[in-house]
């Protein structure tokens, strides 16, 4: 039996759509071993996040709010973390694999000794559990155990839906702990603020290539694009790495893993990177004048055609 201790990553006062993923795979892992499921809320405004979960058949929501703990920090939440297993008696630690889930799992996974299960997409196994993951961008699935008494995963969220409430209320306890910051501070945050959908959670995804030939081309067919669909911008590594747009753009292996209803792919060629970010997605809709572009190997809908000629085109209809 298991007692599962699910991460909850939130912001502005709401949890995250990842962190409704998180708890759609800690119920199939619930129900494969007869356990219970107890969700983490960290930092401020914990408890209003907290009560927007009461719904979703946790056991125990765990809040600890205080200072050092508003933003976020590894060494602190990584203290805060471990004290919260000790008090739920969990033995699996769950959040999923974006840049929250990277930064702090491994960390957790060190404290405690535990063994980590990186980027888990699917359970396996009959008389044990066993956990699937992809290798060399999701050429291999790898079936792999844990043997140590616990164990620390890290959900690729774009291979579960967003569990839906099941009714009920989760008794909310506040925990104090004291956060250790080890030597670290809080100095400040530079984020891009944008109206658009973030890129890991959007329903619509358009992105672009290095067929775009460079920056100032790359907004003027994306933005209107987006404008038009209510998507966020997404892009391959080759349009990055030319500096046509920012790196928290990129989509693929060494980018952001997405899995929207629908993605737009517009002068990607379809490398093998870029794939293993984006092949999940729905609907993949591909816009490429090169008719042997690997992209169309993948996509449900391809339009060999000019994306200079074909995307106004597309907003128009729209």
């Amino acid at each position: 039996m298991s007692t599962i201790l699910v991460i909850a990553e939130h912001q502005d006062g709401a949890p995250k759509k990842s962190t409704l993923q998180s708890i759609h795979f800690a119920r199939q892992l619930a129900g494969r071993t007869g356990g219970s499921i107890h969700l983490a809320v960290i930092g401020s405004a914990a408890a209003s996040v907290a009560a927007k979960l009461a719904g979703y058949g946790a056991q125990t929501i765990y809040t600890v709010e205080g200072a050092g703990l508003e933003k976020y920090l590894a060494q602190p939440y990584t203290g805060v973390v471990t004290g919260l297993i000790e008090a739920s008696g969990a033995n699996v630690v769950v959040a999923t694999s974006g840049t929250f889930g990277k930064d702090l799992l491994p960390r957790v996974a060190g404290a405690t000794g535990w063994g980590m299960v990186a980027d888990c997409t699917a359970l396996a196994g009959d008389s044990e559990v066993l956990y699937k993951r992809p290798m060399y961008a999701g050429n291999i699935l790898a079936t792999v155990r844990c043997t140590t008494p616990g164990a620390v995963i890290s959900v690729r969220a774009s291979e579960f839906d967003a569990a839906e409430e099941t009714g009920g209320a989760s008794a909310i306890q506040a925990v104090e702990l004291t956060a250790d910051a080890a030597g670290s501070s809080f100095v400040g945050f530079e984020g891009v603020e944008s109206e658009r959908p973030d890129l890991g959670e959007a329903e619509v995804v358009v992105a672009g290539g290095r067929g775009l030939k460079d920056g100032e081309n790359f907004f003027a067919v994306m933005n209107p694009m987006a404008d038009a669909l209510g998507a966020a911008i997404g892009a391959s590594r080759a349009a990055v790495d030319s500096g046509f747009c920012p790196n928290d753009m990129q989509v693929g292996q060494t980018g952001k893993v997405v899995a929207p209803g629908l993605y737009f792919a517009v002068a990607i060629s379809g490398a093998i990177q870029h794939l293993a970010g984006m092949k999940n997605s729905k609907c993949i809709v591909a816009i490429n004048k090169d008719p042997e572009a690997p992209i169309f190997q993948v996509s449900d809908y391809g339009l060999v055609a000019d994306a200079f000629k074909a995307v106004p085109e597309l907003i128009g209809k729209v």
